[in-house]
């Protein structure tokens, strides 16, 4: 069958599980019924991972694919001389927290007559269950052979036959003909979903993505691609739990046949500093409450490294062991293909730097802050202030070896910088003078043992030459200004070295080796955004506009960013990844605001 490249991919959910769509009508990847759990398609990673494809049978065809406006309802629309098909997918929502969780997938006809085929293979539990498949008045239930998974129900308004552990169905419609299949988990006896009312769910939920977006308070330049970014970011958002995921893919590789493959389907506390800042510069409060009410959840857990680990499960479990699926082939033959990731095990002192931002942001724009969080506060900065000169694997998680990175020591110095600010602002009690000393000398610590007199940069490690992306961070996070004569001088060394127009690598990863795995890896998307972003901040609006317009052109066909960027423009890496929808938003209403003469506007 061969695989679609990345960027054909659009993505459905119902912020509990999400989908990937191919151009050819296939849905090739599902983890059911949570966003972690074991996948149930996942013929992205190989073709024996199952998959559910509706496929029209036109010559020449060509293939159209668009969200409905402000929706995360995706239609597929197929085009060729003897007739045009449309293939709509959604996963309902609905008020009710019961609803069912469930994929609807509407086959039509708009013009002619057109032969379907429809194949619909699960592969329980990452493809090693096997299961038994039950055909009965227009429902086939496959039931899975072990207890990891659940089973699952293919509802059906065309009669299906079983085929290869799974089931088909060929018909041929007319124009105004239509067809609906509804695949999720098992219904109670006399509960099977009612066809004739898909209608009614469908305007529901284009009711509800609708009504969603129209909260955002954004009304400036690059509008639509502000919105897909924020209903991207909607749809991987827990509705039960309020934290955020990386990614809803696993082991889509940084480097097509490298070992760069990693499992995103979990909620990295780093995340939260740019969930919040852009979802507070939209005016999205609700979502910003549920994820500080998660984030108060971790404040009173001890991870094995520190009073936080860098990730957690969206539950909050702390647990994420990183095994190998050794029966995929991976993505491109991408090996190894992994679940769990071994990350949550480092340690990455930047975190803390983002907590309290997290903290400060939610504060300053919500709720304030309860006596039994300020003390949990406290006692994660009285660790901080013990701890902030050790070496760790810092923002980019690497497995090379500890080191002193500015990326953390700076977030080290965030950390102490907003508990002052949120004390002062609330009149909360603590050790200010403390604080103040230590925030003190870390900004010290960083100019006097990270800043390159050869090269006059900041670099990215202590006692290193070598240069770092993530210090693009710096003047965001207000470390410094985005106009001193030390920050221009480092953004000139970054140009030089990381950037190549307006895509920007991490690091020079085949050069310095500081990740400790071979090969490389393609440009960094979230780390252009900043690049664009700093270069507002330092006025140089033009270039700025320029570079930030040419990189919205990388996105996919629906306005969607992978990870990572190849070489060849190839869309690599776990995909849609939230950090470059979120650096998508910062870096947009920074530049319109500029771009307005509307000042910087007070976000930190």
């Amino acid at each position: 069958m061969g695989f679609q490249p990345i960027e054909n991919y659009g993505v459905i959910g119902n912020m509990r599980s999400i989908a990937l769509v191919g151009m050819n009508g296939s849905i090739d990847f599902l983890c059911y019924p949570e966003f972690d759990s074991p996948s149930v398609f996942a013929a992205l990673l190989d073709e024996r991972g199952g998959c559910f494809q509706i496929e029209p049978k036109l010559s020449n065809m060509r293939v159209r694919q668009l969200y409905l406006p402000d929706t995360n309802i995706l239609l597929t629309r197929f085009l060729a001389e003897e007739g045009v098909a449309e293939l709509t997918d959604f996963m309902p929502i609905e008020n009710d927290s019961q609803q069912p969780n469930e994929i609807v997938r509407l086959v039509s006809v708009i013009r002619g007559n057109v032969h379907f085929e429809m194949h619909c293979q699960p592969r329980f539990n990452y493809g090693m269950a096997t299961h038994r498949t039950e055909i009965a008045d227009g429902c086939t239930t496959f039931f899975p052979q072990d207890d990891s998974s659940q089973p699952m129900s293919l509802y059906s308004t065309e009669p299906m036959k079983e085929r290869s552990r799974g089931v088909r169905a060929e018909f041929s419609l007319r124009a105004g003909d239509s067809r609906t299949f509804v695949f999720g988990g098992l219904r109670s006896p006399g509960q099977q979903p009612e066809m004739e009312l898909i209608g009614q769910r469908f305007q529901q939920t284009a009711r509800f993505w609708k009504t969603w977006i129209a909260k955002s308070n954004y009304k400036g330049r690059w509008r639509e691609m502000v919105n897909r970014s924020a209903l991207m970011l909607k749809l991987l958002i827990s509705r039960e739990h309020g934290s955020l995921i990386a990614a809803p893919t696993f082991s889509l590789p940084e480097k097509i046949g490298g070992v760069r493959n990693w499992d995103y389907r979990y909620t990295w506390l780093r995340d939260a500093t740019f969930t919040l800042y852009a979802l507070i510069r939209l005016g999205f409060v609700q979502e910003v409450e549920a994820f500080i009410e998660w984030l108060k959840g971790r404040l009173g857990d001890d991870a094995e490294r520190g009073p936080l680990q860098v990730m957690y499960g969206i539950d909050g479990r702390q647990k994420l062991d990183e095994v190998t699926l050794d029966h995929l082939s991976g993505f491109e033959y991408s090996r190894p293909v992994r679940i769990g990731n071994a990350a949550y095990q480092q340690l990455q002192l930047d975190i803390y730097g983002e907590m309290m931002d997290s903290i400060y942001l939610a504060n300053k724009y919500g709720d304030p802050i309860s006596y039994a969080g300020w003390k949990d506060v406290q006692r994660i900065l009285e660790w901080l202030g013990k701890n902030w000169q050790r070496a760790d694997e810092g923002i980019w998680e690497v497995r090379g070896g500890a080191k002193e990175f500015l990326h953390s020591r700076m977030m080290c110095w965030v950390a102490f910088d907003r508990a002052l600010r949120l004390a002062q602002k609330r009149s909360l009690s603590g050790p200010l003078d403390l604080w103040q000393r230590t925030r003190d000398d870390i900004r010290s610590d960083i100019f006097a043992n990270f800043w390159s007199d050869r090269f006059g940069c900041f670099v990215q490690a202590k006692g290193t030459e070598e240069l770092d992306a993530a210090t693009l961070l710096m003047p965001l996070m207000r470390f410094i200004s985005p106009v001193d004569p030390m920050w221009l001088s480092t953004m000139k060394a970054i140009e030089e070295r990381l950037v190549e127009d307006t895509l920007v690598r991490r690091y020079e990863v085949e050069r310095t080796h500081i990740d400790g795995l071979p090969g490389g890896e393609g440009s960094f998307t979230a780390c252009s955004f900043w690049y664009v972003e700093c270069l507002a901040r330092a006025g140089n609006l033009e270039k700025a506009q320029l570079l930030f317009e040419k990189l919205l052109g990388y996105a996919n066909h629906l306005g969607l960013y992978s990870e990572e960027l190849g070489s060849n423009g190839q869309h690599l890496g776990n995909f849609p990844q939230a950090f470059t929808h979120l650096a998508l938003i910062s870096a947009a209403t920074y530049l319109d605001r500029a771009l307005s003469g509307k000042g910087d506007g007070v976000w930190r």
